[in-house]
């Protein structure tokens, strides 16, 4: 095997630029063939024509979360929180088991185009058309070119540090070969592109992460083990001795964080691009297969790499100074604790670098071509073709859609040069969804959450998002942590939705009896509305589909934290959790049987 360079003599070789040119231009080849029958009307460019496989859904929905910026925020929690910080994004495990065996089949069954178009099958009236405009708006552009931003935040970084390049640049190579398939060709040339790349960044991941394990400074992983920059930060569970530590990195997340706060694909209840593949699907059971699917990859399979990585610029580059110094063209107010990985990449040999980097620039690309597509679906048939163009045809609502990829990723690409970390940009779209997520969660099954009721949800949500962002850090005199407002948020929109679905009037009797007939959710809040389903022997199964949910969490934190046992030379620990998860495999599989 190549051995990695040295700090300083990084240098990108024709070789490199040869790599990064040939996967750039096999990602357009990919996307253009693909897409040549997925341009015919909205359903074919939104949703890939109703009719795509759980394996090749699923892995595009790991390719998506495979984005230029989620190995820098993982290298940025495990610097500053060590590994066990990954519980700000582990406990995101919780809602996606619960949409893998409660929501995915009732979002099958609801037959919308988006998750947004959901707001007018639950509700009515004219709350529930403001609703679904709103949205639309919100989510299409607003919250969608927030996500944009902070991904080109990801692709700057790492354009400057690998490539050299101004940001302008990266952005400009990048997103032209995003528009150019995924305008083209849409949710199907994303999902074929997205295949190719998912295999090219997890190989890129591994291999980058063996070479660096093999600098003379790290040693491989026991000299990583053993290194005093590292030692502290090694356990995957905080110090329960400091309420200051375990309270934010463990109990906050696992506690509010995976149900109170709306996060790109881990929506409670399903939603975004998970919602729309779910909807592109050919079966319910491919719908629930790929979000299986999708949740064991992302969870169990590719953390590994990305934190030994993290763990080893601890050793290389131990403080922010270090990086500064060793790359003195990157822009002081991108320097921080994220871009170490990136700087840890760039000690790759020749041919290896360049296919590295190809690799998380074919993650932004794919990360991008969704939210692009996603976002679009939003503007054109929730907002544009529902209020303003309800009479356009499929040729003007695929014309729209173009229109409103390109405004949309252009936008986002701007407002990236404003931003200056991950773990920024990550706590912002935590606070801003905050105390919503338990009505998504519920609206499906209590009747008397009402359009209304979410309105007022989404206010309060906003208000004291914008105050602790923009107004004051804290409440009061009472400065506060960023998990303290997340909690605080998340308990004042929620009381706030619950009182107000008491207080205002629930949707008409008709209205509610039509999302039963048609989804049949089930269960104690939807007694007084008869389901036909139910009345032909379909008995309620979300206590058995809860069951599953939770033996999934069991058997996917059982795999993810026995490969770290296993990883850091704790045999018979790694053994035991592993045991646990097949365990929890066969009593899933068991469960299933019986439905």
């Amino acid at each position: 095997m190549m051995a990695c360079g040295t700090l300083g003599d990084m240098q990108l070789a024709l070789l490199d630029f040869i790599v990064i040119g040939g996967v750039l231009l096999t990602i357009l080849i990919i996307g253009l063939l693909a897409g040549r029958a997925g341009n015919n009307n909205a359903d074919d460019f939104f949703l890939g024509g109703r009719n795509m496989p759980w394996w090749l859904l699923g892995t595009s929905m790991v390719a998506t979360t495979f984005s230029a910026d989620t190995p820098n925020l993982v290298t940025d929690l495990v610097r500053q929180q060590g590994v066990a910080g990954n519980w700000a994004w582990w406990a995101f495990l919780l809602t996606g088991m619960v949409t893998v065996f409660v929501y995915a089949r009732m979002w099958r069954r609801s037959g919308v185009l988006t998750d947004i178009a959901f707001y007018e099958l639950r509700y009515g009236g004219r709350a529930g058309a403001f609703l679904r405009g709103f949205r639309a708006v919100y989510l299409g552009l607003v919250f969608n070119v927030l996500v944009m931003a902070t991904v080109s935040l990801a692709a700057i970084k790492l354009g400057s540090i690998l490539l050299g390049w101004p940001g302008w640049l990266t952005l400009l190579v990048t997103c032209s070969v995003t528009l150019l398939f995924s305008v083209y060709g849409g949710l199907r040339a994303i999902l074929w592109t997205d295949l190719f790349q998912f295999f090219l960044a997890m190989g890129g991941a591994v291999a980058a992460c063996v070479c660096v394990l093999g600098l003379p400074e790290v040693g491989g992983l026991q000299g990583l083990m053993t290194h005093p920059n590292v030692v502290g930060k090694l356990s995957v569970w905080p110090d329960f001795g400091d309420p200051q530590v375990w309270v934010p990195v463990l109990l906050v997340p696992l506690a509010v964080q995976w149900w109170a706060s709306y996060y790109p694909g881990a929506e409670p209840g399903g939603g975004g691009y998970i919602a729309q593949r779910m909807f592109s699907a050919r079966s319910e059971g491919d719908a629930v297969g790929a979000t299986l699917l999708f949740n064991a990859a992302h969870y169990a399979l590719r953390p590994w790499p990305w934190i030994l990585v993290g763990l080893a610029s601890l050793i290389v580059f131990p403080e922010l100074d270090d990086i500064a110094a060793a790359f003195p063209g990157l822009a002081a107010d991108k320097v921080g604790h994220d871009v170490a990985y990136p700087a840890m990449l760039s000690l790759l040999p020749t041919g290896l670098l360049g296919w590295v980097a190809a690799s998380l620039l074919a993650a932004f690309i794919s990360t991008m071509s969704t939210q692009v597509n996603l976002g679009a679906s939003y503007l054109v048939h929730d907002g544009w073709a529902r209020f303003i163009r309800p009479d356009a045809d499929e040729a003007a609502k695929v014309r729209a859609g173009r229109w409103a990829s390109l405004l949309s990723l252009l936008a986002g690409a701007l407002l990236s040069l404003t931003l200056t970390s991950a773990g920024q940009a990550f706590n912002l779209l935590l606070l801003l969804g905050a105390g919503t997520g338990g009505l998504f969660i519920l609206r499906w099954f209590w009747w008397r959450i009402s359009a209304g009721t979410e309105i007022v949800a989404m206010a309060i949500s906003l208000v004291v998002a914008a105050y602790f962002t923009w107004i004051h850090d804290g409440l009061g005199w009472w400065p506060m942590a960023d998990w303290a407002k997340l909690v605080a948020g998340s308990l004042l929109t929620t009381a706030g939705w619950v009182a107000a679905a008491y207080a205002l009037p629930p949707e008409h009797p008709e209205i509610l009896q039509r999302f039963v007939d048609k989804v049949n959710p089930g269960g104690p809040g939807w007694k007084r509305f008869p389901s036909t389903a139910a009345a032909e022997g379909d008995t309620w199964n979300v206590p058995r589909a809860l069951l599953q949910a939770f033996l999934g969490c069991v058997a996917v934190y059982g795999l993810l934290l026995g490969v770290g046992a296993a990883l850091f030379d704790q045999g018979p620990q790694g053994m035991l959790l592993g045991i646990l998860s097949g365990l929890s495999i066969s009593g899933i599989l068991r469960l299933q049987k019986k439905a």
